[in-house]
């Protein structure tokens, strides 16, 4: 890896419930999320520009796939401002455990929620 590259590829967001969390996600973001099926994996991806080189990810339901709110911090990028997205947060089922938060004003703002399969999640957003 170098400094001309992304440090994050790709990710995956563990759920128990593949459709329950696409609706979360969807409802969050305002997004759509196609379902497929991967070497057995449920997945619903992430909006992504093929060949891009932008990271993106997907939702997976899998036996190697379990939902935890301790462990790596996965930030989704709110901007223009993750007020919007974090306003949406309980009325899709989660829960909000730090609101939107200053760090900055050179690196932004932050949040942190748990989404419906328990995994804790955070917001950033320049604004």
């Amino acid at each position: 890896m170098t400094n001309q590259e992304n440090s994050l590829n790709w990710f995956e967001i563990s759920v128990s419930d593949i459709h329950r969390a696409k609706k979360f996600y969807e409802t969050l973001f305002d997004i759509e999320m196609p379902l497929d099926n991967m070497m057995g994996m449920d997945m619903a991806f992430f909006p992504y520009d093929s060949g891009s080189g932008k990271a993106s990810g997907a939702l997976v339901k899998s036996e190697m796939h379990e939902p935890s709110g301790a462990g790596v911090k996965l930030y989704l990028n709110g901007n223009p401002d993750l007020s919007v997205a974090l306003s949406r947060v309980e009325g899709a089922g989660g829960q909000i455990t730090m609101p939107k938060t200053h760090i900055s004003e050179d690196v932004g703002h932050m949040a942190f929620f748990i989404d419906t399969e328990g995994n804790t999640i955070a917001l950033h957003s320049q604004n």
